[in-house]
């Protein structure tokens, strides 16, 4: 099973939207909530370079933001990412 973590925040529709399609898909993942720790804030900031949440990461890999998952997805790299190649 590969590692997922998403950095997100409450009230945050693409956050809902990414933890949606990654369920979809049957994938579990980790979510660090961002808003309720300045510690982790920083983590993301450190790890992704971008302020806005949420950010995905497969396998310590940056995927991006929501948006960028579903580019991923749509393109086959998320399935290369996890190891499925579907």
């Amino acid at each position: 099973m590969p590692k997922i973590q998403m950095y997100t925040s409450a009230n945050c529709a693409y956050c809902v939207a990414a933890k949606n399609l990654l369920k979809s898909k049957g994938l579990d993942y980790q979510e660090i909530r961002v808003d309720l720790d300045a510690t982790r804030r920083e983590e993301m900031l450190a790890r992704a370079q971008r302020r806005t949440v949420p950010q995905i990461f497969v396998n310590d890999r940056h995927v991006g933001g929501f948006e960028d998952l579903v580019a991923a997805e749509r393109s086959g790299e998320l399935a290369k990412l996890i190891g499925s190649g579907a």
